[in-house]
C-alpha cells in the first residue's frame, strides 16, 4: 500500500518542529539605527536646530516597516512559515501591543479627568470650574456626532470583511475593506475640518492641551489604522488571505476595533461629559 507523504513538520521531512527559525536579517540593525537618528533629529529640531535630521530619521522608519513587513509577508505567502504555532505567537505579539496602547491612552485619559474633578483656581479661571470659562467647547452633537458615526460604520464594514474571508469571498471582502478605508479617511478628514474651525488652541490652557494630545494621538491612530486596512485591502485583491489564514487581516480588525472603542470612550468623556456634561467646580 502506499503511503502518505509526511507533513512539512513531520519527524523525517527535514523540518522536525513546528516553529518558524528566522533566517538572517538586516531589519533589526537598520531598524536601530533608523530609530537612533530619528530620536536625534527630534531633540535637535526641539532645541532649535534643522529639520534635516529629523525628516531623515522619519524616512528611515518608514523604509524599516516597509521592507520587514514585507519579508513578513513573504515569509507567509511565499515561504508558508506561519505554522498554527508560529500564529499563536503573533497573536500574543498583536494582543500585548495593544494592551500597551490602552495603557498610553490611559494617561490621556487620567490627565483629563484629573484637570477636570480637581480644577485649579488661576488668573484666567479664578473660580476654578470646568470647562474653564475661556474656552468655547465643541458641540459634541454637530461634528464629534458624525465622527462617531462613521467610526461605528467602519466597524461594521470590516466586520463585514471578516466575514466574507471566513467564507472565501475574497471580492466581496475587498468592497468591504475599500469601504472601511473610506470610511477610516473621512473620518481624518472631518477631525481636520474640526481642527481648523475650534475655537481654542493647544497652548490656551489645561483642558486645549489634554483635548488635543488625546484627541490627536487618536487621528494619529486612525490613520495608522487606514493604511493598515489598506495594505491589507492590497493583499486580499491579490488573494493572499484564505479562510484558514489570514491573520494579517485579523491584526489589522483588532487595531481598528480598539480605535472604534478608545473614541467612544473620548466622545463620552471629552466631548460630552467633560465639555457639555455639565459645570463642574472646585467649591
Amino acid at each position: 500500500m502506499p503511503h502518505a507523504e509526511p507533513s512539512a513538520h513531520e519527524p523525517g521531512a527535514g523540518i522536525p518542529h513546528p516553529y518558524h527559525l528566522l533566517k538572517p536579517s538586516p531589519w533589526p540593525l537598520i531598524g536601530a539605527f533608523s530609530g537612533g537618528l530619528l530620536a536625534t533629529g527630534l531633540v535637535i529640531f526641539m532645541h532649535g536646530g534643522g529639520k534635516f535630521l529629523l525628516v531623515l530619521g522619519i524616512l528611515a522608519i518608514l523604509v524599516t516597516m516597509f521592507g520587514w513587513w514585507r519579508s513578513v509577508i513573504r515569509e507567509s505567502v511565499v515561504e508558508h512559515a506561519h505554522t498554527p504555532v508560529v500564529k499563536i505567537g503573533l497573536r500574543y505579539g498583536m494582543a500585548l501591543f495593544i494592551a500597551s496602547e490602552v495603557m498610553f491612552f490611559a494617561a490621556f485619559f487620567w490627565a483629563f479627568f484629573h484637570a477636570a474633578l480637581e480644577p485649579k483656581v488661576s488668573p484666567i479661571n479664578p473660580d476654578a470650574i470646568w470647562p474653564p470659562p475661556n474656552v468655547h467647547v465643541i458641540d459634541p452633537f454637530d461634528m464629534p456626532l458624525m465622527m462617531t458615526l462613521t467610526l461605528l460604520l467602519s466597524g461594521v464594514t470590516v466586520t463585514w470583511a471578516h466575514h466574507a474571508i471566513l467564507e472565501g469571498q475574497n471580492r466581496t471582502a475587498a468592497k468591504a475593506l475599500g469601504l472601511t478605508v473610506l470610511l477610516g479617511a473621512l473620518f481624518t478628514f472631518f477631525q481636520g475640518y474640526e481642527y481648523v474651525h475650534a475655537a481654542f488652541k493647544f497652548t490656551d490652557g489645561i483642558f486645549p492641551s489634554t483635548f488635543y494630545m488625546a484627541t490627536g494621538f487618536h487621528g494619529f491612530h486612525v490613520l495608522v489604522g487606514t493604511i493598515f486596512l489598506a495594505v491589507c485591502w492590497v493583499r486580499t485583491v491579490k488573494g493572499h488571505f484564505t479562510p484558514e489564514s489570514h491573520f494579517g487581516f485579523e491584526a489589522a480588525a483588532w487595531y481598528w476595533h480598539f480605535v472604534d472603542v478608545v473614541w467612544l470612550f473620548l466622545f463620552v468623556s471629552v466631548y460630552w461629559w467633560g465639555g457639555h456634561g455639565g459645570v463642574i467646580a472646585a467649591h
